[in-house]
């Protein structure tokens, strides 16, 4: 027989994960919502990519906070108790320090937050929930706060080339001061596109499941439909620059290009699979509902969560074997 939890104690008792055989019901798509919502969001998205600075750091800052907030929701579905103060005023912080240095000093800030969160661990008159409570917490921060922090960092991409290679290698390789807005648009327009390309491939010629235990509704065919999509929609955002804002776009070529697209498809949808992972060990179909037809803020950027980080590395490695 089972022995009753101490008095004073708050036993964490997560769901339990959904078993492996189950499949989510069919649902009728939002379509309508969904359009209505890019309408507004999109155009919006750009605006503040264009004016830079202050602007898209307000942006991200407002983007981890909500999505985090969503993120720890999910936890506490499953019973669990995260420290979401400090969580979210570190997740908010990493933006803010890697507009003011780099992603190094982001790093380093995410080194003291997991300091923090296991010190206050220790601190507590009960130990039951010190695992989840760590581990969910500090996740939390790196899942959307280091991770999303990247598009500070890749927004002022010229800044963060100088620093490291100096003017000249960025005069030599065509960066000029706002290059970061089309790295930034070629990275949105990459996973959204394969997102799109996914949903109506998938719908068309979808056959065999991708990921059966997580998401049943995506197919390998609507996977090889979103990456060609998403590769082909980057190539086409670097031949409209090309035409209207050919300073912003020199610095990445064709090839380059076409390549950057493959991978950042992939990790894209790469992140909408752990994201549904999530909630489907959460028991839950959107992370939140702030956005029509699109659940939460969370579940816009789970694509974008690992493309832009990566876009960014792919970036600097694509500069270091330019200078040489």
């Amino acid at each position: 027989m089972s022995q009753p939890a101490p008095l004073g104690r708050d036993p964490v008792h997560p769901r339990p994960p959904t078993p492996s055989g189950a499949a989510a019901p069919k649902k009728r798509s939002d379509l309508a919502a969904r359009l209505f919502t890019a309408s507004i969001l999109i155009p919006g998205v750009l605006y503040i990519i264009a004016l830079g600075g202050l602007f898209v750091l307000v942006t991200v800052v407002v983007f981890v906070l909500l999505a985090q907030r969503e993120f720890y929701g999910l936890i506490e579905d499953k019973g669990a108790h995260p420290i979401v103060g400090f969580g979210l005023a570190a997740g908010a912080a990493l933006p803010v320090v890697a507009y003011l240095g780099n992603e190094y000093h982001a790093t380093v800030l995410m080194t003291a937050t997991l300091l923090v969160v296991m010190l206050a661990q220790l601190g507590r008159r009960e130990i039951t929930q010190s695992l989840v409570s760590i581990s969910g917490t500090f996740f939390g921060v790196f899942y959307v706060g280091w991770l999303l922090s990247h598009a500070v960092v890749l927004r002022e991409f010229y800044t963060q080339v100088v620093s490291r290679h100096g003017e000249a290698a960025a005069a030599r390789l065509g960066l000029v001061p706002d290059s970061g807005a089309f790295l930034l648009v070629y990275c949105l327009t990459v996973v959204v596109l394969c997102d799109a390309g996914a949903y109506f491939a998938g719908r068309a010629y979808g056959k065999r499941q991708l990921a059966p235990r997580i998401s049943p509704n995506k197919s390998v065919e609507g996977a090889i439909g979103g990456v060609v999509a998403g590769t082909i929609g980057g190539l086409a955002m670097k031949g409209v620059f090309d035409l209207i804002w050919p300073d912003l776009s020199t610095g990445l070529s064709y090839s380059a290009g076409a390549v950057f697209g493959v991978l950042v498809s992939i990790v894209g949808i790469v992140g909408d699979l752990v994201e549904s992972l999530l909630k489907r060990d959460a028991e839950v179909k959107d992370a939140g509902a702030l956005l029509p037809g699109m659940g939460g803020i969370l579940d816009r950027i789970d694509a974008p969560l690992l493309g832009i980080p990566v876009t960014y590395y792919l970036m600097l490695f694509y500069v270091w074997l330019e200078v040489g």
